[in-house]
């Protein structure tokens, strides 16, 4: 099983780095029926869930190719050793993710699982629950509270949120420096602070956009982002990913006939 695995991943590698364009975002399948309208509230404000009925289910995946950072990198200021950590990730991909830890910003919403919105008016909370990797969730606060003085550095950090229109903001920081901030491996450090746009462009859609804001990592701010499509009739399901987990193996990249993975403790 565990070459199976090994096998179709090289093979997929292969194929994407052969094709520069299979890397980019992927256009939604044409044999789909033509996407319907944003769905709405009864006050008629565009709705993260699959529709106003709360039978219909589905989860959000990434339109998305997996070789590819979220920003082109000639667009992303980064500082002197933000790339050289970067460019080493591409060599030896020990991503915490792969490893069951929590990822926070962009990266959680890159899972071939997907992810799904729960909104929570009697709290003035909204939810985003992750299927894949440590299978948890985020917590955004929709009171108009602040951020705190002293902030607590976690993997989703503390966020606030808010709608402008049909798109919902999310204002986000306190984050450590234990995850990636997408599947290529754009670091960050503790004093990143992001805002993220999430517009429901139709009833198959959902517009993700990031604007980084972290001097720590970057010379300056800069924005990426990808679309969300829905994939109808899925539920949240269980994901043990501790459970057989065969991913230290193929964790190493240029050097892995030479690194040594074998330890049974996976940090």
């Amino acid at each position: 099983m565990k070459l199976v695995v090994f096998t179709l991943t090289v093979v997929l590698t292969t194929l994407l780095l052969a094709d520069p364009a299979a890397a980019q975002g992927r256009p939604r399948n044409p044999n789909l029926p033509p996407p319907g309208p944003v769905p709405r509230s009864a006050e008629g404000r565009a709705l993260l869930s699959v529709s106003a009925t709360p039978a219909d289910k589905g989860v959000w995946t990434p339109l998305f190719g997996v070789t590819e950072p979220i920003a082109p990198l000639d667009q992303i200021p980064f500082q002197p050793w933000a790339r050289a950590l970067y460019d080493a990730r591409q060599v030896h991909e020990l991503e915490p993710h792969t490893r069951c830890k929590a990822s926070g910003t962009a990266r959680q919403f890159q899972t071939p699982y997907g992810v799904e919105f729960v909104e929570a008016p009697e709290l003035q909370r909204l939810f985003i629950f992750d299927i894949g990797g440590p299978h948890t969730f985020r917590t955004v606060y929709m009171d108009g509270r602040s951020h705190p003085a002293e902030i607590e550095p976690s993997y989703y950090g503390h966020a606030i949120g808010w709608w402008e229109g049909d798109t919902l903001v999310i204002d986000s920081t306190g984050f450590n420096e234990s995850f990636w901030l997408d599947r290529r491996g754009l670091p960050h450090t503790t004093a990143m602070h992001t805002i993220e746009r999430f517009t429901r462009k139709d009833s198959e859609t959902v517009a993700y956009e990031i604007t980084v804001h972290d001097r720590g990592a970057y010379t300056g701010d800069w924005t990426g982002g990808f679309n969300l499509q829905l994939d109808r009739g899925v539920e949240l399901f269980e994901y043990s990913c501790q459970q057989a987990n065969y991913a230290v193996e193929l964790m190493v990249g240029g050097e892995r006939s030479s690194v040594d993975r074998s330890s049974p403790i996976v940090p």
